[in-house]
């Protein structure tokens, strides 16, 4: 017989994890696990049914105390704390000695109780968008794959035309009840019922749509609404969009993680856009008014005479919005100078005559008209 894994290595989460820790951690694996995500998957239901009977004790204070005593034995039936054995008592549900002790020598009971409302799971989604859309927000109709309500059944899980019938194991109440004769006295112990899982009703004739859940995976679209300055790796929150809940529990909620396409213009820094230009040699030299793309369209900016590759100018105002102050970052626009190439013959003799200027100019001990007021003649400057 397989020895059962530890319930703490189950969950992924160390002795001393908070009781949010390890409702974290179940929340996680029962989201990858669970066999509506994984259907016909036989390896994926066992690990499920693991994680849930690892949960049900960790999550309980009490049980968790007994656990952390005797491990797996003290929810064993063939076994007990105190090493009783065969036949002894069932301990399984039942918290430390003081637990036992009530029992030994009082009239208490401890038991189950029918499943109450539970909220549904939340689901996880990535969506990718434009730099557009993170620097003016925008709306988004998104797929979204959950369990509903069968149309069939309307959720009762049975058959169209057949009966829901009171469980014949519990009579309806949803609890079977042990009493066991002790040494010390007769005590009662409590439990849900394991045909009807507690719901003191059982189906004979299930629903062949959804197989008596009383619930089928649909896909319908809801729209996303994006925030302007939303970055990458930002998450969404659509209340409620997560997976149903049970028993009248209110659903879960559907966390969207943003990731952004790389645009062919723009790269962004915090808040702020950065783009690279290239202008001509010439304008470089003799200044020029030029056209920069913003992520809005088109902005004149003016280069001064003598910018170099490298320098950087600052459109204030043109970048991305702070999600929570709303201020727009800036554009920086990052100046590349071109060297010209396929030169004419002309082009080349100014040039060279350039080049001669200026070496000369280097020399003479007072300037004459140099080349450069020459240059700006030529190019009509």
């Amino acid at each position: 017989m397989t020895s059962k894994r530890d319930y703490y290595e189950v969950l992924g989460v160390s002795r001393d994890a908070s009781q949010e820790d390890i409702k974290k951690a179940y929340r996680k694996l029962a989201l990858k696990y669970h066999p509506d995500v994984n259907p016909d998957k036989k390896e994926a239901e066992e690990k499920f049914k693991e994680i849930n009977e690892a949960y049900e004790v960790l999550s309980d204070p009490e049980k968790r105390a007994t656990y952390d005593r005797y491990g797996h034995a003290a929810f064993d039936p063939t076994q007990g704390p105190g090493g009783f054995g065969a036949g002894g008592f069932d301990f399984g549900g039942m918290g430390g000695f003081e637990d036992l002790f009530d029992m030994f020598f009082g009239t208490g009971t401890r038991g189950s109780r029918r499943r109450g409302p539970t909220r549904g799971l939340d689901r996880e989604m990535e969506l990718e968008i434009d730099l557009e859309d993170a620097v003016f927000g925008a709306e988004k109709e998104i797929q979204v794959s959950r369990l509903e309500t069968c149309d069939t059944c309307n959720g009762s899980g049975a058959q169209p035309g057949t009966e829901i019938k009171s469980c014949p194991n519990c009579g309806g109440t949803g609890q079977v009840r042990n009493v066991q004769s002790t040494p010390f006295g007769r005590f009662e112990t409590v439990r849900t019922c394991p045909r009807c899982g507690g719901q003191g009703k059982v189906i004979e004739k299930p629903c062949m749509k959804c197989g008596g859940s009383g619930r089928v995976r649909k896909t319908r679209k809801v729209t996303l609404r994006i925030p302007a300055g939303v970055d990458a790796g930002s998450r969404l929150r659509m209340a409620g969009e997560g997976e149903p809940g049970q028993y009248g529990g209110p659903p879960g909620d559907l966390y969207v993680y943003i990731t952004v396409r790389p645009h062919k213009v723009f790269e962004r820094q915090g808040n702020d856009l950065v783009c690279e230009v290239p202008i001509s040699m010439v304008e470089a030299a003799l200044g020029a008014e030029i056209t920069v793309p913003t992520i809005e369209g088109e902005h004149k900016l003016t280069v001064p005479e003598g910018t170099q590759t490298g320098t950087v100018f600052r459109i204030k105002g043109k970048g991305v919005p702070n999600l929570r102050t709303h201020r727009r970052g800036d554009e920086l626009v990052k100046i590349k100078v071109k060297t010209p190439t396929g030169l004419s013959e002309r082009q080349r003799e100014l040039l060279q005559e350039f080049a001669r200027e200026e070496h000369r100019e280097k020399e003479l001990p007072k300037k004459e008209k140099g080349f450069f007021d020459k240059f700006k003649d030529a190019f009509g400057g």
